[in-house]
């Protein structure tokens, strides 16, 4: 998806704990039994008396720190199961994404692989019978209740793909993003506010950095993409939380044209019309946005938290920078955007699904979320009890989990519909200018999206 760029996870996490714990510890929980609850499937979990195994999987865990956490974790469950040989292929995401549908059709077929959870890919092979329903291993290794269901929506569809963000469980991720908002501790002294813990609050925080000659928000929109990130939080703080995702993830009974939804525009518009924003923001680049917020430009920058480790370098802004999680509203959860790594999923096709169910217990289980931590990834649970000190990663870690446990970890809005990408980012960049009203970009948004449910049924 072109909403992430390259960098997109974090680096450089300061952890408690270590990864040879995994070797002593059983997938999930520690009663390995035979679930025969889920009806029409009977599953196992112990899988030490299954023979001599070879499990092949495949991932897109390339690049250093994703790399080193499969590797480590590999060996760790080999070591638990010396019957089990891993035989692991590991590519490029766009390799993944062209070789995986060639193989569930054919006799090459993965034990576990990740997979995209977008409609196009995911969806498309639930639809096409090629992924197993992992609910029954759910309720065996009790994945229903290590993930909250804010984060489980991101892989579940119904059992003929058409619903995204509900019904059954396709794949577990191993990390976690949100986007929030990055700031300058040395800017919020000089205007004399602190972190705001209301959406009123930072709407007073914006004009006041405006009224002290600041740039109160950076923003580089030239490749659309980004100014989705900043309008996530904004709707988030106007619009109920089960609309957004009803809208994030192209399901029936919400709509664009709503009052919440013109309301949300009009803000963001507002404060373009305000001047809180950079000269341009939609000629203006990503990389080159957040480089300037780095270097003093600006006061906020809403953002993901895979520009965490560079912001806070040293040569960058170091332990000035700061991350919280969009507020809501006085006394409400916290809702913004955010999503998970590809889930790990098992093909229909795989010869032994009860090891690959055990294998991605294993490697998402809250031991190995101390590896994912340790290579400086974002854990997809229990972040903030990973994270020690007090500087921006620590800040991303506890606004993930403030998000995923006390609010709503809203979709991206290039989720809904196959053209939806398209749309919303034209039409924003057509708001931030102001040529085109709040009603107009609602009504813009509610054409895709409602065209997409009645065809979809």
């Amino acid at each position: 998806m072109n909403r992430t760029p390259a960098y997109r996870w974090i680096a450089g996490v300061a952890v408690l704990g270590v990864a040879a714990a995994l070797a002593a510890c059983a997938p999930g929980s520690n009663n390995d039994s035979t679930d025969t609850s889920a009806p029409g499937a009977a599953v196992s979990t112990d899988i030490s008396k299954v023979g001599d195994v070879t499990l092949k999987v495949w991932d897109q865990e390339t690049r250093g720190g994703q790399n080193d956490q499969i590797s480590k974790l590999n060996d760790a469950f080999h070591a638990k199961y010396p019957n089990v040989t891993i035989d692991r292929k590991n590519m490029s995401t766009d390799d993944l994404n062209t070789t995986l549908p060639l193989s569930l059709t054919g006799t090459d077929v993965p034990d576990v692989t990740q997979a995209n959870n977008a409609r196009k890919d995911m969806g498309a092979y639930v639809k096409a019978g090629q992924l197993t329903d992992l609910t029954p291993y759910a309720q065996a290794y009790g994945w229903d209740k290590r993930y909250s269901q804010s984060v489980l929506r991101y892989s579940s569809y119904s059992a003929d793909g058409k619903t995204f963000g509900s019904g059954n469980v396709y794949g577990l991720p191993q990390m976690g993003e949100v986007v929030g908002v990055f700031y300058s501790k040395a800017k919020l002294a000089k205007i004399g506010v602190g972190v705001p813990t209301s959406w009123a609050e930072f709407g007073a925080d914006l004009a006041a950095a405006k009224a002290k000659g600041e740039t109160a928000l950076i923003l580089g929109n030239l490749d659309k993409w980004p100014g989705l990130h900043v309008f996530g939080p904004v709707q988030g703080a106007h619009v109920p939380s089960d609309q957004i995702v009803k809208l994030g993830f192209g399901q029936s009974g919400a709509s664009w044209t709503t009052p919440e939804n013109v309301a949300a525009a009009k803000e963001i518009q507002d404060w373009s019309k305000a001047g809180y924003f950079n000269k341009s923001p939609n000629g203006t680049d990503y990389d080159k946005a957040w480089q300037n917020f780095a270097k003093g430009e600006g006061v906020f920058l809403i953002a993901g938290n895979w520009l965490a480790a560079d912001l806070g370098k040293a040569e960058a802004m170091g332990d000035d920078v700061g991350f919280f999680a969009p507020p809501v509203a006085d006394g409400a959860k916290y809702a913004s955007t955010g999503g998970t790594s590809l889930p790990w999923a098992i093909p229909s096709g795989s010869k032994n699904k009860d090891v690959a169910a055990a294998y991605i217990d294993f490697i998402t289980s809250d031991d190995a979320m101390k590896t994912v931590a340790e290579a400086g990834n974002l854990p997809i649970n229990h972040a903030s009890e990973l994270v020690s000190g007090t500087g921006v990663q620590a800040d991303v870690a506890k606004a993930f989990e403030e998000v995923t446990t006390e609010g709503t970890l809203l979709p991206y809005l290039d989720y809904p519909t196959p053209t939806f990408a398209d749309t919303i980012e034209a039409s924003l960049q057509q708001l931030l200018d102001s040529k085109i009203t709040p009603e107009k970009f609602t009504e813009n948004c509610e054409a895709d999206y409602s065209a997409f449910v009645k065809e979809n049924g």
